[in-house]
């Protein structure tokens, strides 16, 4: 063996870890990223998504693209849904593929709320905690657009909303995923429940901390009825800033009691997503996941802007138990191997992230290395 792979066996990032009952070869995650690919009818999954987790596969384990949970979550166009048989049947292509490859592979389940435009609802109005404008750019197929003021979600909508969330779970594991990942952060339908100047409701959905962290609770005990043991990972952020999202002392004491009490719940794993880095290419600082970190009883992954040594440093300061990078898996479908072998990362191309061809998305090299040379 050579010198550098041994040395790389070494590196924390390549040990193997549990998540919940996930068994992850490494620590290396693909974070979930939003490429917009599903250009046919019916939001389904193609064979370029097959492609392009397949050649991912190396990952200790792949988070995929948020995916509409049913059609009134849609607020993104050319998104994947898991709500139709059509659906279904796309993503068991996916996972066959990726499970044949020797990889793992979670659905994230996504809801816009009251982000979402009217265009992407028949016209219809979007729904939310309350009747308050989370002032947002939604894309459609007509180019970005103003968010509106929706619509109060009724007791009703909301109990069916919580319960589309068990169905899409149920209908990840048909697909044949190792579990979901439940989309929290943002300016979407779940954040915007956390966030006391979009919820101003009065009832048992609102009115304290207490009563707007209850639905995402209520869908991750939802989500996990559909599976034995823990697969159910929940992906949260504090420090999203927008308009109406501040990283304010108020919201992260609201999330101090946010993390704590999924303690309480059936929950795999927490993938949190730091602050920005203080500088382009500065190394992500510690503060946000020492935090979080004692109150939460289970797995961490932390996400935002780590590299390979960055990365193995989190986890070796005991911070966080898995790293997870979505920019570099677009441009290095082999990133584990890199990793492992201490090679170049290669570059994306930001302008093919949200097109809806091949190029930018599949056709992206291995880095070509052939005992230590390369060809």
């Amino acid at each position: 063996m050579s010198t550098i792979a041994s040395t790389a066996l070494d590196r924390l990032l390549l040990r193997p870890a549990d998540l919940g009952d996930l068994r992850l070869p490494n620590r290396v995650v693909m974070a979930p990223m939003t490429r917009a690919r599903a250009t046919g009818e019916g939001l389904v999954p193609n064979g370029m998504h097959t492609a392009y987790y397949g050649q991912r596969a190396g990952a200790g384990l792949i988070i995929t693209e948020g995916t509409w949970v049913s059609e009134r979550a849609i607020g993104f166009p050319h998104v994947p849904g898991v709500y139709s048989e059509e659906q279904i049947r796309g993503w068991r292509r996916v996972t066959d593929v990726v499970h044949a490859l020797g990889g793992r592979i979670v659905l994230q389940l996504w809801h816009t709320g009251a982000a979402s435009h009217p265009d992407h609802l028949g016209g219809a109005r979007p729904a939310g905690p309350s009747a308050v404008d989370p002032r947002e750019r939604s894309y459609t197929l007509g180019g970005p657009k103003a968010t509106v003021t929706p619509r109060e979600m009724t007791l009703a909508e909301i109990r069916d909303t919580v319960a589309e969330y068990g169905a899409a779970s149920a209908n990840a594991r048909h697909a044949g995923f190792d579990g979901v990942e439940i989309h929290a952060l943002g300016s979407f339908l779940i954040p915007q429940f956390l966030n006391p100047r979009l919820n101003r409701r009065r009832d048992a959905y609102g009115r304290d901390a207490a009563g707007r962290r209850r639905l995402l609770m209520e869908i991750v005990d939802a989500a996990a009825a559909a599976w034995d043991g823990r697969r159910v990972g929940v992906r949260l952020s504090p420090h999203w800033t927008a308009e109406r999202f501040t990283a304010d002392e108020r919201t992260l004491a609201d999330y101090d009691a946010l993390v704590a009490e999924l303690c309480d719940h059936p929950v795999a794993y927490l993938h949190l997503r730091g602050p920005a880095p203080a500088a382009p290419g500065a190394a992500p600082g510690h503060d946000a996941f020492a935090r979080y970190r004692p109150l939460f009883d289970g797995p961490l992954i932390a996400n935002h802007g780590f590299d390979r040594e960055s990365g193995n440093a989190v986890i070796g300061a005991g911070l966080a138990d898995a790293v997870s990078y979505a920019t570099h898996f677009v441009a290095n479908p082999d990133l584990v191997a890199r990793f492992a072998l201490d090679r170049e990362l290669a570059a994306g191309d930001p302008g093919t992230y949200y097109t809806g061809g091949a190029g930018g998305y599949v056709d992206y090299p291995a880095s070509g290395w052939e005992d230590g040379v390369r060809r």
